[in-house]
């Protein structure tokens, strides 16, 4: 039976070899975790690589991602579907094993990661996710929700200012499945941290209300074991500081940054198998050491116990079970009936704030759709996110379906990411549209991992008036946009708010973002042939009788400013078309047909009005198009005002209008 020492350095050889081959990728700290992984994932991980999808598998988070070899390793190792080709493609195009983590691209990658910091607050969203739907399944005599959420992190980590919002939210919900492990090795891209890094982590965690286990020699298995014994005994969060030396077993290079983010070098590598007394070719791995690595016996009975306990909880509680496997695999209800909301809208008629809308959405959505699991980052007498019936989690009464996140916003965004990975929930979380500056990574994350979160972004435009050009977004929407993988809404009434929510809601492969008024927004009249055409992003508003010579293309707000311009410019004898955008990636996805019947070549004559940056806009109405947009800063006053100082005024469109038209 190989040692655990000889069962770490295959972690080591495999990493440094891989990273030796792509000449590029980071080998210190694969080598200096090892033992730490060898522990954790050989005697403690609940898993099982023949089913990495498995509901109730233990989460495993690599938040220091740059050291994405140590995970390739482990899932190779243990019997994942991760070959040895895939490792000695590290970092080659279409390769699973890129170079940092990323999620779908190998099984048994829960989350992609690499922004530091990002992936242990995921680790957060896991362990609120499993904590929240524990509280919801589990009946007495049955438990069907019973898993952690390990998380790997360094200095890095800990360094990112989310390490701290994220932490902060764990220990106040009493995360006690959460078990993070900190590779304490004192060494970052820029060499010693003690220049920079002085915090006493042990004591800043203890005032989150985490349990700590501080001082832990991470190269003792032993040591390592009673650690993770005593962070699963609490009922807190757990860190567990782990000293550690970065590139364990480079000779010449381990403890220094030169072990950190390149290459050891062939001469290095020849050095540290003969430190590590590792005689093996590399990528070779001897037989008793895959046996000893194999996790798929073990995991298949892990699995099979769960299954036989969930067929007990299926007969004592057979719509319990159902709705579980429902919300696991991520389908809606079936009755869940948003088109009749849209058609209520309509006929209800409300001009009313699109935040308003929203709150109303929520009010009929939310009591159908069990999973899904709101929040707001202190604003949710001002999102209004808080429906009627939803009761916050809090760490006593974790069952509930609304997270208070506090203030912060990054954080949210990322624990939101967990949430949705963990499966079992639909997250949405809300703040004014300006400070999804301060999550804006964790948005862009979302995009790129693909997978459903929700974000009500409120307070639009400069319509927010009085707080000023600080709380006044002008650039974010054209950040949004051009976001890949990101579906960004802008409604333009109650009725187009209801759509938005059921776009939402029916797009599983990556987030949507809804933007959403202040102010109240005027009802605007419409077939049913137009209730239809919402969901395909643009649409026709009002047309022309005949070919238009003009076409005023808007979004939320200023849709009802370019109904009422094309009114006046109506009586003076100009066609007008009013074309309502509220997302231009959904408009943008439909055929060449219905957008040619949109936004006819033929008339060039356009004007795009949004209270936002304009230069988005000129995809649409062309170098000779107009757009009425912003082109500054917002400024403090109320926002009848701003918008009269601004030029989103009839009078403006008309003058804007009549130029073009001669």
């Amino acid at each position: 039976m190989p040692s655990r020492f000889e069962l770490a350095n295959a972690i080591r050889a495999l990493s440094m070899d891989a990273v030796q081959k792509a000449k590029s990728g980071h080998p210190g700290a694969p080598m200096g975790m090892a033992d730490i992984a060898e522990v954790l994932w050989n005697d403690y991980l609940k898993h099982n690589p023949e089913d990495p999808k498995w509901a109730d598998r233990d989460r495993f988070v690599l938040s220091n991602g740059h050291g994405s070899m140590l995970l390739y390793s482990l899932l190779h190792l243990t019997g994942y579907d991760v070959s040895l080709e895939h490792l000695q493609a590290f970092r080659q195009l279409h390769s699973p094993t890129a170079g940092h983590p990323e999620f779908g691209y190998a099984p048994g990658i829960e989350t992609t990661t690499g922004p530091l910091g990002q992936g242990f607050a995921n680790a957060v969203g896991f362990a609120i996710a499993e904590k929240t739907l524990a509280a919801q399944f589990n009946r007495p005599g049955h438990t069907v929700v019973d898993h952690h959420t390990w998380c790997f992190l360094g200095d890095g980590c800990l360094m990112e200012g989310i390490s701290h919002e994220a932490a902060s939210l764990a220990g106040t919900q009493q995360l006690g499945k959460l078990i993070a492990l900190y590779d304490d090795n004192g060494i970052s891209i820029d060499g010693e941290v003690e220049g920079w890094f002085t915090d006493d982590t042990a004591k800043r965690f203890e005032a989150y209300g985490w349990h700590v286990v501080p001082n832990v020699d991470g190269h003792k298995p032993d040591e390592i074991k009673a650690a993770i014994e005593l962070a699963k005994q609490s009922d807190k969060p757990s860190l567990i500081i782990c000293k550690t030396i970065i590139g364990f077993g480079a000779p010449n290079k381990q403890g220094k940054e030169d072990a950190h983010g390149a290459p050891l070098g062939d001469d290095e590598v020849a050095a540290a198998r003969r430190e590590l007394g590792w005689e093996h070719a590399p990528f070779h791995i001897p037989e008793p050491i895959y046996s000893a690595w194999d996790a798929r016996d073990e995991g298949k009975k892990q699995q099979q116990a769960w299954k036989e306990r969930f067929a007990r909880y299926a007969e004592a509680h057979p719509e319990l079970a159902r709705e579980f496997q429902r919300r696991m695999k991520g389908e809606l209800p079936a009755e869940l009936g948003t088109e009749a909301l849209i058609e209520k809208a309509q006929e209800k008629g409300e001009s009313i704030a699109s935040r308003k809308a929203s709150l109303l959405a929520l009010n009929a959505i939310g009591p159908q759709m069990p999973e899904l699991l709101g929040g707001s980052a202190d604003l949710a007498p001002s999102n209004l996110t808080f429906w009627e019936g939803t009761q916050a989690i809090t760490a006593e009464n974790p069952g509930g379906s609304y997270l208070h996140y506090g203030v912060r916003e990054f954080g949210m965004g990322a624990v939101m990411n967990g949430i949705a990975l963990h499966g079992g929930f639909v997250p949405y979380g809300a703040t004014f549209l300006i400070f999804m500056e301060y999550m804006r990574n964790a948005v862009r994350m979302a995009a790129l991992i693909g997978r459903q979160a929700i974000y009500v972004f409120t307070h639009d435009s400069i319509g927010l008036g009085e707080d000023g050009p600080t709380h006044q977004p002008i650039e974010q929407l054209t950040s949004l946009r051009t976001t890949p993988n990101l579906s960004t809404w802008r409604p333009c009434d109650a009725v187009e708010t209801m759509a938005a929510w059921d776009a939402a809601l029916k797009r599983h492969a990556g987030p949507t973002a809804l933007i959403l008024s202040r102010q109240n927004l005027p009802h605007q009249a419409r077939s049913k042939a137009q209730l239809a055409h919402i969901q395909r992003g643009g649409y026709v508003l009002k047309d022309a009788e005949g070919t238009p010579a003009l076409l005023l293309i808007a979004t939320g707000s200023e849709v009802g400013l370019a109904m009422d311009a094309a009114a006046e410019l109506e009586k003076a004898g100009h066609a007008v078309r009013v074309v309502s955008m509220p997302s231009t990636d959904r408009f943008d996805e439909q055929d060449a047909e219905y957008r040619e019947s949109v936004l006819p070549r033929a008339v060039t004559r356009r004007i795009a009005i949004e209270a936002a940056h304009g230069d988005y806009w000129y995809k649409y109405v062309g170098l000779d198009g107009r757009i009425v947009g912003m082109t500054t800063f917002g400024e403090s006053a109320p926002a009848g005002d701003l918008f009269k100082h601004f030029g989103f005024t009839v009078e403006n469109i008309v003058t804007q209008a009549n130029e073009l038209l001669g």
